[in-house]
């Protein structure tokens, strides 16, 4: 008779192209799938608000389409090296399979259970679920880890186009579930059955879910794929993917995306594309070499570098009220939709880190809270990107101009009037610089600069010029010169 099996599901919420299912299933016994929500684990990084909210839709699909197949998901609250050795004891299962975790806490969660398990003579079987190569097993050629972009996405490529993806399983035949799961309701996600919805206009925008993944990369690949290259930096349209959700939850896998995206279309779109996928596999394989990233700079010399901690600059940014239209409509999609065009999201970075001169780390925790694509390596390893004091990433001196990234990117102004409708009445000549606009220009568009709009936080010349003053006022070393 065929011992059951646990398949413990993380961040890999689908059950198409799944390797940890797929090795779950091979015995042909009978599965119990799992879920555990363990927060104790995350420990500071446990899932900030928006993220709860996906993760909440996104299990109730995922349990849907389980139940579907014959094995309802079993949801637990708790320590994970705890529960899973409990329902492997209970169930008679002497293995568990799980996809890899990348993030520190998650790798140190693995551990526990494996140690865990091994005392009660049982295995955890780790697979590869959310990125395409495992970052312990590719090294460059001196065997040391990537430290640059460029190299290691040459590297990717050179090692062959990923295997075909797995197809989902169409039976899968479960285990009675033993006492003590949860509901979906009381498992601790948010909203609150009962409480205001804050987040209820995210529904108009997402679709949660393995199906919701497959309906957005079909649309995408018979689509904008094409164009990417030209469209993927004009917020006000629909050029990207709008995949990072779908791959944060991992309700798609990239080996999915990167063969969906070379049947899609040809040419230079698909090109720039894949690389934005070879980027994120960049950010975890940075992640795993450098577990600190998250808190401390990757150059060290920038741990000292002179921030101006201000919480009237940040709550101004937070709340989209910083007088730079592109900037505000950037902050005020996230606030709305829990996502962010990819280009706003440099630009207003820039604009906290360098103009406003506020610590990286209070925009990551931002980013954290309110995206529904927050993503550890890829949040981390961007702000790092922006600061200036990552591996791989852009020169501190490299300042984004507010105004004229709207102009260039957004000249119309489609995405400031969809966001920033106090502005939406504004001639494209003046809708990233409303306060340059004649007074009986802004009385006809009933824009009251300081009032109902505000003007410009700081000038952006000025910001330019504190933000270099600061770099340069820090030495080599790291510590800052003296006045």
């Amino acid at each position: 008779m065929t011992t059951p099996v646990l398949i413990w599901f993380r961040h890999d919420l689908r059950l198409a192209d799944h390797a940890a299912l797929a090795a779950a299933l091979e015995p042909g016994g009978k599965v119990l799938p799992v879920f555990v929500l363990d927060d104790e684990a995350a420990g500071e990084h446990r899932y900030g608000a928006a993220s709860r909210w996906w993760l909440k839709q996104s299990l109730a699909a995922l349990a849907g389409s389980l139940a579907a197949r014959g094995a309802p998901l079993l949801l637990a609250k708790g320590r994970a090296e705890t529960i899973l050795p409990a329902l492997a004891d209970a169930t008679g299962a002497l293995a568990i399979h799980a996809g890899r975790g990348v993030e520190p806490w998650a790798r140190a969660q693995s551990r526990r259970v494996h140690e865990a398990l091994a005392d009660a003579g049982r295995t955890l079987q780790l697979h590869t679920t959310v990125l395409l190569r495992e970052p312990h097993g590719f090294a460059s050629g001196s065997g040391k880890p990537y430290a640059v972009y460029t190299p290691f996405a040459k590297a990717m490529l050179a090692a062959g186009e990923p295997g075909a993806p797995l197809p989902a399983p169409p039976r899968i035949p479960g285990l009675e579930q033993p006492a003590g799961g949860e509901s979906l309701d009381r498992i601790g996600l948010y909203p609150v059955p009962g409480e205001p919805d804050w987040a209820a206009g995210f529904a108009q925008h997402w679709q949660p879910g393995e199906a919701g993944a497959q309906a957005r990369l079909a649309r995408f690949a018979a689509g904008a794929l094409a164009g990417y290259d030209e469209t993927r930096n004009q917020p006000g349209i629909e050029g990207s993917s709008g995949l990072s959700p779908h791959l944060r939850w991992g309700e798609v896998s990239p080996r999915q995306v990167w063969h969906a995206a070379r049947a899609g279309a040809k040419g230079s779109g698909v090109e720039t594309f894949l690389k934005e996928i070879l980027w994120r596999e960049f950010a975890y394989h940075l992640l795993w070499h450098r577990p600190e990233m998250p808190e401390r700079c990757l150059r060290p010399t920038y741990e000292n570098f002179p921030w101006e901690p201000d919480a009237r600059l940040l709550a101004a940014w937070q709340r989209g009220r910083t007088g730079y239209p592109i900037v505000d409509a950037g902050m005020r999609q996230l606030w709305r939709s829990g996502w962010m065009h990819n280009r706003v999201r440099m630009v207003t970075a820039s604009l906290l880190v360098k103009h406003l001169l506020q610590p990286w780390r209070d925009g990551a925790a931002w980013f954290w809270d309110t995206l529904l694509d927050a993503d550890l390596a890829s949040n981390s390893a961007s702000w790092q990107w922006v600061a200036g004091c990552g591996t791989d990433a852009a020169p501190y001196f490299r300042v984004f101009n507010p105004v004229l990234q709207g102009e260039k990117f957004d000249p119309d102004g489609t995405y400031v009037r969809r966001w920033v409708p106090e502005l939406a009445k504004l001639p494209a000549a003046f809708i990233h610089r409303p306060w340059e606009a004649p007074e009986g220009i802004l009385a006809a568009a009933g824009v009251r600069l300081g009032q109902a709009y505000p003007r410009p936080i700081v000038d952006a010349g000025e910001g330019r010029a504190r933000a270099l003053a600061a770099l340069a006022a820090m030495r080599p070393d790291g510590a800052v010169a003296a006045a």
